[in-house]
C-alpha cells in the first residue's frame, strides 16, 4: 500500500549580514579583493525585512500565495510588492535575522554560540510572544559583554554574529586544530540545523501533528557535519529532532546535492510503504555559502541582491490513510551511470522512461515540479529561466512522441508547469517546493497527478563528472486504506455465520 503525503512545512530566514560575512562569493572577494567596489556596494544594496517579506515570491514560498497567483504578477518580480503581506504563513514563516541568530544558540549542544547580553535580552522579548518559539524562550541564554565576545573573535579564532552591521555574537571552534570543527564550518552547520529546526516546527504547529508519532526524520541538506576522522558522517536529521522534540525519533541523512531532497523523499515513501515506520519527516535547513551567490550580477544590473534567504522545509511522509496524495513509487524516473549528460537524455530518463513503466503520456500529468528556482535571480546572471527551459524540454519530447502539437509547445508551461518561486540555495528548489500546493490541489480535486524532479551536479564533489537525478509522481488517492487486523474469534464467528446461512438455505430449498 502507497505512503502518502500528510504535510508540509516551509521558512525562510532573512540574513542580509550573513550575506556580506558569510556568502562565498563575499568571502571569496574580501579575500581576493578586499578593497573592491562590489563590497562597498553590498550595504546599500541589501532589502530590509518588509521588502523581503512584501516580495511576491517570498509569499509564495510560505503559501499565502499560490503559483497561479505568482504567474498573474508581470515578472521581474523584484520591484513588485504584496500588498498586506505578513511574515506568517499558511505552510511556514519568514523569520528575521535577529531571532534565528537567537534559535542557532538554542540549537547549539556544545556552548558554541556567545551572544551580547543586550542583543540576547532583546530577542528573549521577541521569543516570548512568538507563536512557535514562546517555549524556547527561556532557552536563550544570557549573553556577554561586547569586550569578551571580542576577545573570542579576535584571538580565540571565533566567527563574528553580525546584526544591523553591528557584531552581536560569535560562534566559537569547537576543536583546536580539526578544520571540520572551525567556528566557521561550525557556524554553516549550526544555520542549517536552525533552519531546519524551524522547518520542523512548523511542520507539527501548521498541522496539528503529534510529535510523539515521528519515528524516522531524513535531513537532506547540502551541508556535512563530522570531525577529522569521519568528515561528513553526520547526523543532521537526529540532532534536529531532539531539539524539534521528537522524542520517539531516530534518523540519518541523505546526500545528493540538489537532487537530495528528491533522493531523501523516494527513501521515505519506500521506509513507509514497506511497513517498517508509520511517519518519516524529510527536512533540511539552509546554506550560507549560497546566499549572495548571483550578487555581483544583481549589482551590475542595478538591482538588490536577492539570495539573501536562507530557505527550509519539511515533508511527512505517512502510512496511507485513504485521503490524502499518494507516493507512486512504482514509477521512478532515474538519471543512471549510462544515460549521459545531454538535456535531452536527462529529461528523457527523469520524465518519459518513467512514465513509460506506468503507460502514461506526458500529458498524462497535470503539474511537473522541476528545479523551481526564481527567475528573478538566475535570469540576471545569466543561466535563464529554469523551471521555463525545463518544460520547452519536456513539451519538446512531447512531441516527438506524438502527444503534443507544435503549437502547444508555448503554453506547455502555462498549463503543466509553474514560475520558479524558490530561492537559489542549491536542494531547495529541487521539486519539494510545490509539494505543499500539490497536496492542497490534489485533495481539491483541480489535480489529480503531479511529477516531482530533482537533478544534481555530482561533478562538484570531484568525484565524477556525472549529473544526477530522480523522480516521482504523486497522485490522489486511490481509495485504499490499512487493513484491519481480524481475530481468531471474529473468523470462528465469520465461519460459524456462513455455515448457518449455508444450512438455512438448504432448509429453504
Amino acid at each position: 500500500m502507497n505512503s502518502v503525503l500528510k504535510a508540509t512545512g516551509y521558512v525562510l530566514v532573512h540574513t542580509p549580514d550573513m550575506v556580506l560575512h558569510h556568502g562565498t562569493t563575499q568571502t571569496t572577494e574580501r579575500r581576493v579583493n578586499p578593497e573592491s567596489d562590489y563590497l562597498k556596494k553590498i550595504p546599500a544594496n541589501l532589502r530590509t525585512f518588509e521588502e523581503v517579506v512584501a516580495y511576491p515570491p517570498n509569499q509564495t514560498y510560505i503559501g499565502n500565495m499560490t503559483p497561479q497567483d505568482l504567474g498573474k504578477i508581470e515578472a521581474p518580480w523584484f520591484d513588485k510588492k504584496v500588498e498586506g503581506a505578513t511574515r506568517e504563513g499558511k505552510f511556514g514563516e519568514i523569520m528575521p535575522q535577529d531571532e534565528f541568530i537567537a534559535l542557532m544558540q538554542i540549537c547549539d549542544a556544545f556552548d558554541l554560540v556567545k551572544l551580547e547580553k543586550n542583543f540576547a535580552s532583546s530577542t528573549k522579548e521577541k521569543y516570548n510572544v512568538h507563536p512557535i518559539l514562546k517555549d524556547y524562550a527561556s532557552k536563550v541564554k544570557d549573553g556577554e559583554d561586547l569586550d569578551t565576545i571580542m576577545h573570542i573573535i579576535n584571538d580565540e579564532h571565533a566567527e563574528a554574529l553580525h546584526h544591523a552591521g553591528k557584531v552581536v555574537g560569535c560562534v566559537k571552534r569547537a576543536h583546536d586544530i580539526d578544520e571540520n570543527l572551525s567556528a566557521h564550518v561550525m557556524f554553516e552547520n549550526l544555520v542549517s540545523k536552525a533552519s531546519n529546526v524551524l522547518s520542523l516546527l512548523h511542520l507539527v504547529a501548521k498541522n496539528g501533528i503529534d510529535r510523539n508519532e515521528i519515528e524516522y526524520v531524513i535531513d537532506c541538506c547540502e551541508e556535512a557535519c563530522g570531525d577529522m576522522n569521519q568528515r561528513g558522517g553526520g547526523n543532521f536529521a537526529k540532532a534536529c529532532a531532539e531539539i524539534a522534540g521528537f522524542v520517539n525519533a531516530t534518523g540519518s541523512d541523505v546526500r545528493g546535492f540538489c537532487a537530495g531532497p528528491a533522493h531523501a523523499l523516494i527513501h521515505a515513501a519506500a521506509l513507509v510503504k514497506s511497513g517498517t515506520f508509520k511517519n518519516v519527516v524529510v527536512s533540511a535547513g539552509g546554506s550560507t555559502a549560497k546566499l549572495g551567490m548571483n550578487g555581483k550580477d544583481h549589482i551590475k544590473k542595478e538591482l538588490p541582491i536577492l539570495e539573501d534567504c536562507l530557505g527550509g522545509f519539511a515533508v511527512l511522509v505517512s502510512e496511507n490513510d485513504g485521503i490524502s496524495p499518494e507516493f507512486i513509487t512504482d514509477v521512478i524516473g532515474m538519471h543512471t551511470v549510462g544515460t549521459g549528460s545531454s538535456p535531452q537524455a536527462v529529461i528523457g530518463s527523469l520524465v518519459t522512461e518513467a512514465l513509460d513503466k506506468a503507460g502514461l503520456k506526458i500529458t498524462d500529468v497535470d503539474k511537473y515540479s522541476a528545479e523551481m528556482q526564481n527567475p528573478d535571480i538566475t535570469k540576471p546572471a545569466g543561466a535563464g529561466d529554469v523551471p521555463a527551459s525545463n518544460y520547452k524540454m519536456i513539451a519538446a519530447l512531447a512531441v516527438k512522441r506524438g502527444e503534443l502539437e507544435k503549437s502547444e509547445v508555448a503554453t506547455f508551461g502555462d498549463k503543466y508547469g509553474m514560475p520558479g518561486w524558490a530561492p537559489t540555495q542549491g536542494h531547495i528548489p529541487s521539486g519539494v517546493p510545490y509539494l505543499g500546493f500539490a497536496r492542497e490541489e490534489i485533495l481539491a480535486g483541480t489535480t489529480k497527478r503531479a511529477m516531482i524532479v530533482g537533478k544534481g551536479s555530482l561533478f562538484l564533489g570531484r568525484m565524477t563528472n556525472l549529473f544526477d537525478g530522480v523522480s516521482f509522481l504523486v497522485e490522489s488517492n486511490h481509495g485504499n486504506t490499512p487493513e484491519q487486523s481480524v481475530s481468531e474469534e471474529q473468523i470462528k464467528g465469520l465461519i460459524a455465520e456462513a455455515l448457518k446461512n449455508f444450512a438455512s438455505n438448504l432448509l429453504a430449498e
